[in-house]
């Protein structure tokens, strides 16, 4: 199941949620429980293969990978 971002017209708080393929569905926000809210574009990541050597693989520049170290 994606995730999918969604910011609230009324205190801009920006709240994530799984969602089915194929459903578009309302959430209503976490923090102050208004319904109108909408969804946003983001990013997404992308899996990256290592091939097992101790090189970093290309995905591994902010240091947060096992591979970065």
């Amino acid at each position: 199941m994606p995730i999918f971002e969604y910011k609230c017209k009324n205190c801009g708080a920006v709240s994530e949620f799984l969602v089915p393929a194929g459903r578009n569905p309302k959430h209503p926000c976490q923090k102050c429980g208004s319904k109108d809210t909408e969804k946003m574009f983001s990013s997404f990541a992308v899996g990256l293969r290592h091939d097992g050597t101790d090189s970093k693989c290309f995905g591994c520049s902010d240091g947060g990978c096992p591979h970065a170290k």
